[in-house]
């Protein structure tokens, strides 16, 4: 009888650490959602920077330099493309210059010397920062009243001029857009007036052959037909924001790269594309379509 009641006590404790040893030896569960949470708000995050879009079905690289103001050959070097006209679906392609963050690390690598400085410090941030800042905007008390009491100089240098380069651009860019000045680039009846959401331009109805003249002074930054719906098209870029599209025209009579002036013949009205013979006009500023009957004088 004690026999049996320990077989049985052996029985039950082989039991217990066979269950032990089994529970030690499971997998390890591993939470990967912090990973593809953390990967996607960077995704996310890269998205909403302007200076980049993702592409989308059907895009071309060259209706995204049009959508975005830029030269197609400035896409294809920002992003070392071998070939432009293989991109794909949900590739993110930069669309700005990659020149913002040039300022901001040469002025982090100057201010170093100045802060090991033990008493002069603070002074020194405080009379080279706003002198440099009030040279050319007049941002720079908003600038100085958003600093931290007692905070170190170098990111608030740093952030200043990283806000300098793009209002540098700023200034520039409407200060040539004031100078440019604008004529109709062909005769004949508006037949589809600016709707952002419809038409990004205006269509002006005309004779096959009829001269389309360029609207403004400016360089020929694309001259082709490879953006599906435009048909043969010339870009004009007249500034840093500012350009000028012709589309449907029956020939081109200008190349890229080749300067323009206003007035000066740049292609033949024709129906390429189209349903009938027009000039379908386009202006954007920042890559945005805007209204050209703002820009264009009354007839």
């Amino acid at each position: 009888m004690i026999k049996k009641s320990h077989l049985a006590a052996m029985t039950i404790s082989l039991g217990l650490l066979s269950a032990c040893s089994s529970t030690s030896h499971r997998a390890p569960v591993v939470d990967r959602t912090s990973v593809e949470a953390t990967k996607g708000i960077v995704d996310d995050a890269r998205n909403r920077d302007p200076a980049y879009y993702t592409v989308k079905k059907g895009d071309t690289l060259l209706r995204i330099a049009l959508e975005y103001g830029q030269n197609y050959r400035d896409l294809v070097s920002w992003n070392n493309l071998s070939n432009p006209n293989d991109i794909k679906v949900d590739q993110v392609l930069r669309v700005a210059p990659p020149e913002a963050g040039s300022g901001a690390q040469t002025v982090a690598v100057q201010m170093p010397p100045v802060e090991t400085r033990p008493a002069p410090a603070p002074p020194v941030p405080k009379k080279s920062t706003p002198r440099g800042d009030k040279r050319a905007y007049s941002d720079a008390a908003l600038a100085e009243l958003q600093r931290a009491d007692g905070a170190p100089a170098k990111p608030e240098i740093v952030a200043t001029a990283a806000r300098v380069a793009p209002a540098a651009a700023a200034v520039a860019s409407s200060a040539e857009d004031e100078r440019l000045t604008w004529m109709w680039p062909s005769d004949g009846r508006i037949i589809a007036t600016f709707d952002e959401g419809k038409n990004k331009g205006i269509d002006i109805a005309g004779k096959a052959g009829q001269q389309v003249m360029a609207a403004g002074a400016g360089k020929v930054m694309y001259a082709g037909s490879g953006i599906r719906g435009y048909g043969n098209l010339v870009i004009v870029k007249h500034t840093n924001s500012l350009l000028s599209a012709y589309a449907h025209n029956r020939s081109i009579v200008v190349k890229e790269g080749q300067n323009v002036n206003k007035g000066q013949m740049i292609a033949e009205m024709g129906d390429s594309d189209s349903d009938g013979v027009k000039l379908h006009f386009e202006i954007r500023q920042q890559g945005k379509p805007v209204d050209p009957s703002k820009f264009l004088p009354n007839r």
